[in-house]
């Protein structure tokens, strides 16, 4: 009996040292993370997540070695925040539109409330992220949003300067931004960015809506004719950068607080890069022979009137789920008249 008590405790001694030399050399071996993005590995805002992955690794010293994967590779953009959540993925960057009905106070950066610029429609994203704190994002640890800029129809062959004009038209649209395309009295046509070269290559839409900056990013100003200014109605889409929740607690707290001040960085980076990457895309598009056409203050009056009905279906969705719609976009609303003003401020701008 005694013996047998002995060779327990050896055993046991020997188990107990063999987990606290593995746990030893986990951390010194740092841990190894997927990051997974939908974005091309061209695309500024695939550059710029990678590049979070390389400024992590080197500010936590190692401890945090992530693998990125772009363009769809890993896990498919509609699958990202899911993914997420599963653990298929430790980090994920994707379009909150790709999953419709998902996120229903978030959605409010997606409406056409005449989106300014992506610095402005990214600063106040993670604002209205930071005051109301969603339930709708609890399942991960959300590292930082960021939105695109000015959000525009582009057109095909013909050329729009009134509704009249979208009637009939099948345009590329996602999530809730196909009931801006309806209101305007185009066909929305649902599908992921990845697919719409290719859509409006053959002829299956005859028109997209998003920012310039895509002429160039996806290069879609090899397969339109024009561009249709509509600044008072120009809305934006938010993107997410999400990590897994276990994976997040599981870092040491010097790990954490390290990846957390790059966050801030990242997201005024993010932001910043979605205007100059407009800039350049309408570069492109002009270089392709495609034309940019303003709307007349009338119509883009018309417009704003006809869109009402989008604003209103916004806040009785979230009414009936007991999300506090109405309060994101006046929030929202309030943070563009200070803007307008030259007096909006945010530690993300």
């Amino acid at each position: 009996m005694l013996r047998q008590f002995v060779l327990s405790l050896i055993l046991g001694s020997c188990f107990l040292l063999s987990g606290l030399v593995f746990s030893e050399n986990v951390q010194a071996g740092g841990v190894n993370l997927t990051y997974s993005n939908f974005f091309p590995p061209g695309h500024i805002q695939s550059v710029l997540a990678e590049s979070w992955c390389k400024e992590v690794e080197a500010r936590t010293n190692g401890e945090v070695k992530i693998s990125y994967f772009g363009g769809n590779t890993l896990v498919k953009a509609a699958q990202i925040y899911d993914g997420v959540v599963t653990g298929r993925t430790d980090i994920g960057m994707s379009c909150l539109l790709y999953t419709r009905g998902r996120f229903p106070l978030m959605d409010v950066i997606n409406l056409p409330f005449g989106n300014p610029s992506g610095k402005f429609a990214t600063a106040v994203f993670n604002e209205v992220y930071n005051k109301f704190q969603p339930t709708e994002l609890a399942d991960t640890k959300v590292l930082y949003l960021h939105a695109h800029g000015p959000g525009l129809i582009h057109t095909q062959k013909k050329n729009v300067t009134s509704m009249a004009d979208l009637k009939g038209l099948k345009i590329r649209s996602t999530g809730s931004i196909a009931g801006m395309i309806k209101a305007l009295g185009a066909i929305p046509v649902s599908m992921p960015m990845p697919e719409v070269y290719q859509a409006l290559q053959k002829g299956v839409v005859q028109g997209a809506i998003y920012p310039e900056e895509t002429n160039k990013g996806w290069k879609m100003g090899e397969v339109i004719d024009y561009s249709v200014v509509s600044y008072p109605t120009a809305y934006s889409v938010g993107f997410f950068a999400v990590m897994n929740k276990d994976k997040w607690n599981a870092l040491s707290q010097e790990a954490r607080d390290a990846i957390d001040a790059i966050n801030m960085e990242w997201a005024i980076k993010h932001g910043d890069a979605w205007d100059t990457s407009d800039y350049e895309g309408i570069r492109f598009s002009l270089a392709q022979g495609n034309s940019m056409t303003g709307i007349d203050p009338d119509e883009a009056a018309k417009w704003k009137a006809a869109l009402e009905p989008v604003f209103d279906d916004y806040i009785e969705k979230t009414e009936k789920r007991a999300v506090p719609g109405k309060d994101a976009l006046d929030f929202l609303n309030k943070q563009l008249k200070l803007y307008h003003n030259g007096e909006f401020q945010s530690q993300y701008y």
